[in-house]
């Protein structure tokens, strides 16, 4: 009997699919030398880029700024320069909020910001109400680094404060520490669907005694195709108020992109991204030099406990606090520990690593940082970060008020930073930094000399070093309250690695 034949070009199609590019090695090329020799896999600029963004905010006198870049560098794939290639772009649409009232002032961005080219960041504001999220797709060589922040300022009320956001990639599963129902708090779970179908999300949460019941349907939290739908935590607990919760959020069906919005009465507000996957040793990068409060966050989800060292990486060395050295995390269930004048005056990085190196519990972690004191307070979430391995970039910067925080909680490295043009003018500019193992650099002089409006930062370890984590901090002064913002940084996954497809004519015979 025949063997079905198979076509080469199916193959370099299903290849494409991901990258939208295979190499195809003909015989008698270095890969093909050897019959039985495995084809070696490419590393390839990813074709398609899809970002999420939450509904900003249902205040009236909030102002929104999104901006939206892609770094350059990244060799362009060939079927995006090739005769009758489609033009790359990079566009950012509205989700709407089904569940939104109709408010006299909401809006949507003027012309969501659509970068035009690598290296040139663009802006859009939007003042008012804004209650419906935004999803994005870049294409080409706009897609590998794309990046989208969201940047909204609520100058009084409830919940004033300066709230951030890197638009995040759909997924399926996400953790949130640091979530709360307590009193004088509104913590909502934005859920944003960017896809044909209907989503379908389950949300659980998680108090210091495990699972808490919930009001959630048996059928599960139904987003709407190219919708953005938030759900207020407390009234899911039949239990009352919990102060300290993870929230975990997975889906049935399709995939979303969720970040969770939190304000606190007379305290601040913003988003928490979600902590990075679990894994026993963890780092929140990112702790100004003069908070107030920071609050540690943990959960365990698997079976086992986790018994965690708590370490300050600083920009002399790695310390154990005085508050705490360690934390005790049961299975299922939240723990957290309050960590007063935890900096001393020197911004730091947590590093949370197993008392016992044998014992490699994974874990979920978040920080709630506040600034300043009585009245003029403010707050900001850290998740748990990933290292950046490649590279990863961060928009809306600006020429006063941002800090750049650097940390190898391991061997020493070198890192390259890029501070992009602005959206309205000026001219790149490229430093190396070099990083102590077992330290934390802040850099704040970024901004290029001649900037104009809002930059985008990029960060590239070069290789041979150790891990490093960044994070960048905005704050922007509003009638003496030091209202900030935290986002780590996400490596961008601009390239994906492919196996090299070779010529097989075996597979045309018996």
């Amino acid at each position: 009997m025949k063997r079905p034949t198979l076509s080469l070009i199916a193959v370099a199609t299903a290849l494409a699919a991901v990258t939208g590019f295979a190499a195809l090695t003909a015989p008698g090329e270095p890969a093909a030398a050897s019959a039985g020799a495995a084809p070696q896999a490419a590393r390839l600029p990813v074709e398609r880029t899809s970002l999420l963004c939450p509904a900003p905010s249902s205040s009236e006198i909030a102002e929104t700024l999104t901006t939206s870049y892609t770094p350059p560098g990244t060799a362009a794939p060939a079927s995006a320069g090739g005769a009758g290639a489609a033009k790359p772009t990079a566009v950012l649409g509205v989700a709407k909020n089904p569940a939104a009232p109709a408010a006299k002032k909401a809006q949507a961005p003027k012309a969501p910001a659509t970068v035009t080219a690598p290296g040139k960041p663009v802006a859009s504001e939007a003042d008012g109400a804004v209650t419906h999220g935004l999803t994005g797709t870049a294409t080409g060589t706009l897609a590998p680094g794309w990046t989208v922040q969201q940047t909204t300022l609520v100058p009084a009320g409830a919940a004033r404060g300066l709230l951030g956001v890197n638009c995040s990639a759909p997924d399926t599963d996400f953790w949130f520490p640091a979530a709360s129902t307590a009193k004088g708090r509104a913590d909502y779970v934005h859920l944003t669907n960017p896809d044909d179908g209907i989503a379908v999300a389950d949300i659980e949460l998680y108090g210091p005694e495990g699972e808490l019941k919930t009001s959630i349907s048996q059928s599960g939290v139904e987003v709407p195709p190219h919708s953005t739908v938030p759900v207020l935590l407390g009234p899911l607990l039949a239990e009352g108020a919990q102060e300290n919760l993870t929230a975990h959020v997975t889906t049935r069906s399709g995939r979303v992109g969720a970040a969770l919005g939190s304000a606190t009465d007379g305290v601040g507000s913003d988003w928490l991204s979600a902590s990075a996957d679990p894994t026993a040793r963890a780092l929140l990068p990112g702790i100004p030099a003069d908070a107030t409060g920071v609050r540690l966050v943990a959960f365990a989800p698997g079976d086992s406990d986790a018994d965690l060292k708590i370490q300050l990486v600083t920009t002399a060395g790695t310390i154990v606090p005085a508050a705490a050295e360690s934390l005790h995390v049961k299975a299922g269930m939240t723990a957290f520990v309050d960590l007063p004048d935890l900096t001393r005056g020197a911004a730091a990085s947590l590093l949370l690593t197993p008392t016992d190196p044998k014992k490699q519990v994974p874990v979920v972690a978040a920080l709630k940082v506040v600034r300043g004191k009585g009245s003029a307070t403010e707050m900001a979430f850290i998740p748990a970060a990933a290292p950046v391995t490649a590279r990863a970039t961060v928009a809306d910067n600006r020429a006063k008020g941002t800090a750049l925080t650097l940390t190898a909680p391991e061997g020493a490295a070198q890192v390259k930073v890029t501070a992009s043009a602005g959206t309205e003018g000026g001219s790149p500019a490229t430093r190396t930094v070099s990083l102590k193992g077992g330290t934390t650099t802040v850099l704040t002089d970024l901004a290029p000399k001649g900037v104009k409006g809002s930059y985008a930062l990029t960060v590239e370890p070069v290789a041979g070093g150790g891990p490093v984590y960044a994070a960048r901090t905005l704050t922007v002064a509003e009638d003496g309250i030091p209202m900030f913002t935290i986002q780590t940084l996400v490596d961008d996954r601009g390239t994906v690695q492919v196996p090299t497809a070779r010529q097989d004519l075996t597979v045309l015979d018996d």
